[in-house]
């Protein structure tokens, strides 16, 4: 079906990037996987290519074209190639923590700091779950406490993406930990900080090349500079943020769902059996019916949503159902399509059963279908 909200410039660029992927990233997933991390060149490559940073100012290095498109086309080619991991490193710097860099910094932190996120040399990452809370963010323990010109920060986080890579880490703390949401705070904790300790890149189910850790926080003095937006209004900052994060988490979802039928469409056809492709069986056409059909459904949605996000349009309701949806789409499109595989689909060696592993977390990061359902039904009331 055509897609009316991409014009020719986008199409242009999903040329260059797929360009990229294949050469920079499809060859090396498996080794990447097994390191459970990619390594720091695939982001200066990004960068050079112009792949970073797009809705950066060009005096800062960034491509000056602030249009989530572009996003969505990167983060759709990406899970096309069934890169995983390596997917989520490069969409979560773009459309997650560049926008915190852009709209609560001032003029020395942005020459600061965009640069080298435009260059791929900063890689970034945001810290707001701790090991005793998830979606309960005004729960959280770890303190800033203020001391002269800096903030003296103090807890740990965990499940933080990006957590061994990363240079820039927006954090999450407590400025007054008398008060809840009012109390929170954001400030960049950065490489290299005396106290500031990086803990496992933990093993997860799937998404093996991405690196997840724990960041420990011990007495670590944090300039004054770095806080990010205004003191005590963290949660607000965080709130603003979270209609494009999911949306991005939406994209990535559809797409790999659209992909996993790719694949079991080209399995099926040609895989027989009783003399015949397993496609021609009246079970086998209905269920790639179904799935054709809902993730078509999903895609018009997904667009629907980003023409809304160019246009300052998306609310955060909006943004939830798209990610509620489309990820728990993911999972069944996913499922069925290793299923029409039979055996094969639960060999490694398969991509469908790769991305049977990675797509499990969809439905919990970023906010789980349970609260994403919480968010679209507290809309509703009267």
């Amino acid at each position: 079906m055509d897609r009316p909200h991409l014009t020719e410039d986008h199409e242009m660029f999903r040329a260059s990037f797929r360009t990229f992927v294949d050469k920079e990233v499809t060859p090396h997933t498996e080794e990447w996987d097994k390191a459970g991390i990619v390594p720091r060149e695939l982001f200066t490559a990004a960068g050079a290519h112009g792949f970073l940073a797009m809705a950066a100012p060009e005096q800062y290095g960034g491509g000056g074209v602030d249009d989530f498109r572009y996003n969505q086309v990167i983060a759709e080619e990406l899970a096309y190639a069934g890169t995983g991991g390596a997917g989520l490193g490069i969409t979560l710097h773009n459309d997650i923590c560049l926008p915190y860099f852009l709209h609560l910094t001032t003029d020395e932190q942005k020459a600061r700091w965009l640069p080298g996120i435009a260059s791929g040399e900063l890689i970034t990452a945001v810290a707001m779950t701790e090991p005793g809370i998830g979606s309960d963010l005004a729960g959280m323990s770890t303190s800033a406490l203020r001391d002269g010109d800096h903030y003296v920060v103090n807890g740990s986080k965990t499940f933080i993406t990006n957590g061994i890579n990363a240079d820039l880490v927006i954090t999450a703390v407590k400025t007054d930990p008398s008060q809840r949401h009012k109390g929170m705070s954001l400030v960049v904790v950065e490489r290299g900080m005396d106290g500031f300790e990086r803990g496992r890149n933990l093993d997860k189910v799937g998404l093996k090349s991405q690196d997840t850790a724990e960041l420990f926080f011990n007495d670590v003095r944090v300039p004054v500079d770095n806080l990010l937006g205004t003191e005590g209004m963290g949660f607000v900052h965080l709130v603003d943020n979270l209609a494009q994060e999911r949306l991005s988490i939406a994209v990535a979802a559809v797409a790999g769902a659209r992909q996993a039928l790719r694949w079991t469409l080209e399995y099926t056809h040609d895989r027989t059996a009783f003399g015949q492709p397993v496609a021609s069986f009246q079970n086998s056409r209905f269920e790639l019916a179904d799935m054709a059909t809902e993730v078509q459904i999903g895609e018009v949605f997904v667009d629907r949503c980003v023409e809304l996000l160019v246009a300052g349009r998306l609310t955060v309701e909006e943004a939830a159902m798209a990610k509620y949806w489309t990820t728990e789409l993911q999972k069944r499109v996913v499922d069925r399509c290793v299923q029409l595989h039979g055996g094969y689909g639960y060999m490694l060696e398969y991509p469908i059963a790769r991305a049977y592993l990675d797509v499990r977390v969809q439905t919990i990061y970023g906010g789980t279908t349970e609260i994403m359902k919480e968010i679209i039904g507290r809309s509703l009331s009267r």
